[in-house]
């Protein structure tokens, strides 16, 4: 691992206390753990996060949690008991932020909601990430991304006209809940900072909201015109060209040549000079209103040529191209690798890569310190130095299944 203990991160003072399990939760933690943050992850004591079990499991323990649970420091507390909440509550008191994803109305039946902490924390940042967020008709209902991708209009969008929506093989509506709450954390720290007498505030951030937020023009293309896009397969509606072709060797790239100089210089490339002075092409409308024809010329032309041909002829052109990569295809990529975008760590005695996290900051970056820890591993540490816990009081929280 590179030594990077003589840099600073962006958000080294900021105390973070993640509570809830899977993925949207502890995602937005590793992001602010990632640049900075010490954070605090609580988990059931038996068992752990279910994401240790989770996908491809080594010597006992999921890949996956190397990358999720970097950077934290775990701790073991039962959330149920009176003293385990105690805990919880006296923990608040030494953090700035609390990030929990569980539904709505669950930590509250624990005295644990944000009135609760605010008794004991008033200026604490109070994350809350559920499937419908915390209020309106469907707040209680059970949130997992695949139901709220569909939910918040994604899957709609995502297929081939008349078959069913596709789901991409991520759970991407947690991700994107994820990557919104450590924006939000970081909004509202930034307001506490500047505004120091109104002390924090709760962050709601829903799944299906933070999919409804890449939807671009989708709204006003409804409310100022009554369109509604419907699924494109592999192209996008209203541009063209953008779509994915495959090359005579079976490889696939994609070409997005939409405005009007890239247009005209791939129909030079590909020798369809009578399509690049066709004037009825000239303008994104008139190229949407043969999208069929253009298409098709494209097609055929990359049928007749390897991947690796076309798309040294298209940059050479200048036009926008490029092969799908799957993630063999990114180690090996010179691109990949020169932009850093894989961390090598140790865990469990063996090297493993995890996946960088974006953005890129010039002056102070994020990194890597740890993998994930193992399940409790920080308990005692956490509870002797920042709640001042005896050795006796710890050994009698374990012996009566509080930690």
């Amino acid at each position: 691992m590179t030594d990077h203990s003589q840099k600073l991160r962006p958000l080294e003072n900021l105390k973070v206390l993640e509570l809830g399990h899977i993925l949207a939760g502890a995602f937005s933690a590793t992001i602010l753990g990632y640049f900075g943050a010490q954070v605090i992850k609580v988990e059931p004591p038996k068992d752990g996060d279910p994401i240790r079990n989770w996908r491809t499991v080594k010597n006992g323990t999921s890949l996956w949690w190397w990358s999720l649970g970097r950077n934290k420091k775990s701790i073991t507390v039962n959330l149920k008991s009176e003293k385990g909440q105690q805990i919880i509550r006296d923990l608040c008191r030494h953090c700035d932020v609390l990030i929990e994803n569980f539904r709505p109305g669950q930590m509250e039946s624990w005295n644990l909601g944000p009135n609760d902490i605010k008794k004991v924390n008033n200026d604490l940042i109070y994350t809350r990430i559920s499937g419908y967020g915390q209020t309106g008709p469907y707040s209680k209902k059970p949130g997992f991304a695949s139901v709220c991708e569909g939910f918040g209009g994604f899957r709609y969008l995502n297929g081939v006209p008349g078959e069913l929506p596709v789901r991409p093989n991520l759970s991407l509506g947690d991700t994107l809940a994820g990557i919104h709450a450590a924006l939000g954390v970081c909004m509202a720290y930034i307001r506490r900072l500047e505004n120091q007498k109104e002390g924090g505030q709760v962050v709601d951030v829903s799944i299906f909201e933070s999919v409804y937020n890449m939807l671009e023009a989708v709204v006003p293309e409804y409310s100022g015109a009554g369109e509604i896009r419907e699924p494109a397969g592999s192209t996008i509606t209203g541009i063209v060209p953008s779509n994915t072709y495959r090359c005579s060797d079976e490889k696939l790239i994609i070409i997005g040549a939409n405005t009007e100089s890239m247009f005209k210089r791939l129909m030079y490339a590909m020798g369809r000079n009578d399509l690049a002075e066709n004037k009825k092409l000239s303008d994104n409308s008139g190229r949407v209103a043969h999208e069929e024809m253009i298409d098709s010329a494209i097609s055929e032309w990359a049928s007749k040529i390897k991947q690796k041909d076309a798309l040294m002829i298209l940059e050479k052109a200048q036009v926008a191209a490029g092969p799908i990569l799957n993630i063999k295809d990114m180690f090996e990529d010179p691109h990949y690798q020169a932009r850093g975008l894989f961390e090598r760590v140790s865990a469990n005695g063996e090297n493993v890569d995890i996946p960088a996290i974006m953005p890129r900051l010039e002056k102070t970056p994020g990194f890597t310190d740890t993998p994930g820890p193992n399940l409790g591993e920080h308990t005692t540490a956490v509870l002797t130095e920042i709640l001042s816990l005896s050795q006796e009081q710890i050994t009698k929280l374990k012996n009566e299944d509080v930690i």
